[in-house]
């Protein structure tokens, strides 16, 4: 599935390797390392390996099962990406026998407990863009200051589909029992990649809708939508680009509460501040649903029965987020253009880039 892009500016032609030289990770931990406790928090440093293929590699040396070691997120195999593990304290003595030139630990402190999944606040990136010409790094910056005022969609990355961008239909298929996988982590990643291609899906209909509301007249806007002419003229005069639809599920941003969008007026102004943003369904039992027109446009890209449901958690996830750009730097003699940002957790930096260039990262 091509992601639509919300910005309407020519696609920019750039060099950009996904190596340990021109891309970097760094996680922002939830919390320090406490100081006491029965485990040990490793900040690791990581280059050209998946966190699992590290995790299997920190096992083998250490004696430590797989399954004992705690990790916020997954990193990209490519580039050097530093991140958080946790390993027991009995270990300890086994972790200086870490001797490999893909893996070094920066950091080794007592904590409390084990990291699990979600426990950070989320990520700074690095990337180094190269063969810029110097109109096309004037052209960048005022993106990216446009990015930095409005934002961003928060789809999710290639990353998240596999190679051969099928895991979501390994997922479905796990799911309808058409197909089994004994790993658990291994069937988690499956499912969630099904129900992250729904989530995309959806999204995609609703940067469509927005950049319709944006672009045409009340008077086209009759014949593309069937609602009436006050919700119209509500939905569009809205400044925000992603425009909000009674029914939708808002979150406080970056943290808090999920409640409903009832005056979509006040909301529209706490969304341009940034206090706030909408949420997307991640389909399961547990998840809350949009309502009203929202909650329709939402059940269109649900193709699933009840029993598939039960078997995801489900969840809502930020729909728009505001990304942090750092700093950026054209350095013409090089024809490098060097930029720094931070992402909230389990946002994409390809996803950025992507808006950025107008170009598929998988097209480089």
């Amino acid at each position: 599935m091509d992601r639509l892009c919300y910005l309407s500016h020519s696609p920019i032609s750039v060099i950009f390797n996904k190596t340990s030289r021109d891309f970097a990770v760094e996680e922002v931990s939830l919390y320090e390392p406490t100081g006491e406790g029965e485990h040990l928090m490793l900040k690791v440093r990581k280059k050209d390996l998946t966190t699992w293929d590290m995790i299997k590699k920190i096992s083998e040396i250490t004696g430590c099962k797989t399954k004992e070691i705690g990790y916020a997120g997954l990193k990209d195999k490519d580039g050097i990406t530093t991140q958080y593990i946790t390993i027991h304290k009995r270990y300890e003595a086994n972790i200086d026998k870490i001797n490999d030139n893909k893996i070094k630990i920066l950091q080794k402190k007592l904590h409390k407990n084990k990291l699990k999944i979600g426990h950070l606040k989320g990520n700074n990136f690095f990337i180094r863009l190269k063969k810029v010409k110097p109109v096309d790094a004037l052209k960048i910056e005022e993106i990216l200051k446009t990015i930095q005022k409005e934002g961003l969609p928060n789809y999710f990355g290639y990353q998240r589909f596999g190679r051969d961008k099928d895991n979501f239909n390994i997922g479905k298929d796990i799911l309808l029992g058409k197909k089994r996988e004994r790993n658990r982590k291994k069937r988690d990643f499956f499912i969630s990649a099904y129900q992250s291609h729904l989530f995309n899906l959806w999204l995609n209909r609703r940067v469509e809708m927005s950049k319709l509301f944006n672009s045409f007249p009340i008077g086209e806007l009759k014949n593309l939508f069937i609602y009436n002419d006050e919700l119209l003229k509500l939905i569009k005069e809205q400044k925000n680009f992603f425009k909000i639809l009674p029914g939708d599920m808002a979150h406080h941003y970056p943290y808090g509460k999920i409640f409903e969008c009832l005056n979509i007026k006040e909301e529209s102004n706490r969304f341009i501040n940034k206090e706030i943003t909408i949420t997307g369904l991640l389909i399961g039992k547990k998840a809350t649903r949009a309502t009203d027109i929202a909650g329709m446009i939402e059940k269109e890209f649900l193709d699933i029965d009840e029993e598939m449901i039960l078997k995801m958690r489900g969840s809502r996830r930020f729909a728009w987020i505001f990304p942090e750009i750092l700093s950026y730097e054209y350095k013409k003699e090089d024809a490098w253009f060097e930029l720094s940002f931070y992402l909230p957790k389990g946002s994409y930096a390809t996803v950025l880039l992507e808006e950025l260039l107008h170009k598929k990262i998988d097209d480089f």
